[in-house]
């Protein structure tokens, strides 16, 4: 029944155990002094990698820098004039260091630590889900509920946060579409095609965004991830199966998945932001962290390229008026702590063990400025065994579910999160990554009852509207007599729960 994942590359659906700092001023980089031109010549021949090269947004620099990549042994992809990101690949080991000595670039760096073509698939893991007994069983509950979805009797996530109620006041506008930038989505499935916006999205592995039909969409079934956080956000009140917070938004879908690998690089969540930014998207979604680090840390010149290269992209998106919420993560890590083991990075290759300092090393999305941070709870509205958390780093909490501390009465007693699965089946998943979603259905909630809001008057309304919930006063779950993670901050604002559990109800009040 269950799937056991980490949060190795999404901020993922836990299925049954785990999966996924204040704001940091960012260092960019200073525009160097060194000559313009690079070698000549190249010689030696590494493995083919992509990079992205940040420079400053002048065109008459841009055209210096692409002149000077080519020299390097570079091949620009595509180039991001408006916020000066440009994606290459090259084969050079020394790639990295030559551009990055080049006037008027930034910062600049890899985006993986593996080839642009590794051997093997990456697999999310077994499903767990619906069976056709519980299906039946859950239908014959929904049926007491009055003006229920067949299988809303085992959604104790839209009942805990009140969005039950408020699809009755206001299921959300079609003015708004959100963009769930993730593994794709299957817009064919019975609960999605009613609010799917096709001309609102693409396939952006890469770094090149494809719009041809179904482009978007998971390669393979067990690329679940997406479909799964489609329907928590808008699955529709159709009568046919589940229903989403925002019922009545639209839902879009940017594949940002690596075709081979299955990982979500930087080139790819940077042409995401833009893409979503351009197609009038007002909020997205990101249920994942940027491969291949699980934190990337400013002072390596890679992973500082990464930080620099999606941070533009996603404040460029913010300026054009979107609205973007993340996963917090699944690890139970304190974003507010002095250090935090990362035994997980890079994870396109051989890990290797460090302590890193999270006030310098950034969970990428969501620790960047302006994103609002989601950690996850459970039926109890307690935060879940597995949510990262953090005073002054989490912005809001929502359902994401815990199948270990906190089951709900529902027919199936499944504490995690039921949802759509690609070819029109359903399925539970929990995770940080569930988390989001229902945060991101509740702004698009907001956005439908104050149309005028901007991203940042949205951010304010979503904390507004949130049920306030203190810290426990222990949070010892599995009764060893050790707290398995330590909230601080006040009953109003605080590590576990930001701001407070998002309510779907209030959202829809004026």
């Amino acid at each position: 029944m269950a799937h056991l994942r980490s949060r190795r590359r999404l901020a993922l659906a836990v299925p049954v155990v785990l999966s996924l700092t204040a704001s940091l001023g960012f260092l960019p980089g200073v525009a160097s002094a060194a000559p313009l031109d690079a070698p000549a010549s190249v010689t030696a021949e590494g493995p083919n990698l992509s990079y992205v090269v940040n420079t400053r947004t002048d065109k008459r620099t841009i055209a210096s820098v692409q002149k000077a990549i080519a020299k390097a042994g570079g091949k620009v992809v595509v180039t991001y004039g408006k916020i000066g990101v440009i994606v290459v690949h090259s084969a050079n080991p020394e790639f990295g260091a030559t551009i990055r000595a080049v006037r008027g670039v930034q910062s600049a760096g890899a985006t993986r630590t593996s080839p642009l073509t590794p051997a093997g698939t990456t697999d999310l893991g077994a499903v767990d889900y619906l069976t056709d007994a519980e299906a039946a069983e859950v239908k014959a509950a929904s049926a007491d509920i009055p003006d229920a979805e067949p299988l809303e009797a085992d959604q104790w996530d839209l009942r805990s946060i009140g969005a039950d109620k408020a699809a009755k006041i206001n299921p959300g506008s079609k003015k708004v579409t959100v963009a769930v930038i993730d593994t794709g989505v299957d817009d064919t499935h019975p609960d999605l095609a009613p609010n799917f916006s096709k001309s609102q999205s693409a396939n952006c592995n890469g770094g090149v965004a494809d719009t041809s039909e179904g482009s978007w969409r998971p390669y393979t079934p067990q690329d679940y991830h997406g479909t799964h956080v489609a329907g928590e956000i808008a699955a529709a009140r159709n009568g046919v199966g589940v229903a989403g917070v925002a019922p009545g938004v639209k839902v879009s879908s940017i594949n940002v998945t690596d075709r081979t690998s299955g990982l979500f690089y930087a080139e790819s969540v940077v042409c995401a932001f833009v893409f979503a930014a351009e197609k009038g998207v007002e909020i997205t979604n990101n249920s994942y962290y940027v491969d291949p680090w699980l934190y990337n840390c400013v002072d390596d010149p890679d992973q500082k390229a990464i930080v620099d290269a999606v941070n533009r992209a996603q404040k460029y998106a913010t300026k054009k008026g979107t609205l973007h919420l993340a996963s917090a993560g699944n690890s139970n890590h304190d974003l507010a702590s002095d250090a935090i083991l990362d035994a997980s990075s890079p994870n396109d290759t051989t890990p290797v063990e460090r302590t890193i300092d999270p006030s310098e090393c950034l969970d990428v999305p969501t620790q960047l400025p302006g994103i609002v941070t989601v950690s996850a709870t459970g039926v109890k509205n307690e935060k879940s065994y597995y949510s990262t958390y953090g005073n002054g780093v989490v912005d809001i909490a929502a359902p994401g579910g815990d199948a270990r501390y906190q089951l709900p009465d529902t027919p199936s007693k499944n504490g995690r999160i039921l949802s759509t699965m690609p070819n029109g089946e359903y399925g539970f998943l929990q995770g940080t990554s569930m988390a989001s979603p229902h945060a991101a259905g509740v702004a698009a909630l907001l956005k439908s009852t104050h149309p005028w809001a901007s991203p940042k008057q949205l951010q304010w309304l979503l904390k507004a509207q949130a049920d306030k919930q203190a810290c426990p006063t222990s949070y010892d779950q599995n009764g060893d007599g050790t707290q398995d993670a330590v909230c601080e901050g006040s009953p109003r604002v605080n590590g576990f729960y930001g701001f407070g559990i998002v309510n779907a109800l209030k959202a829809v009040k004026k």
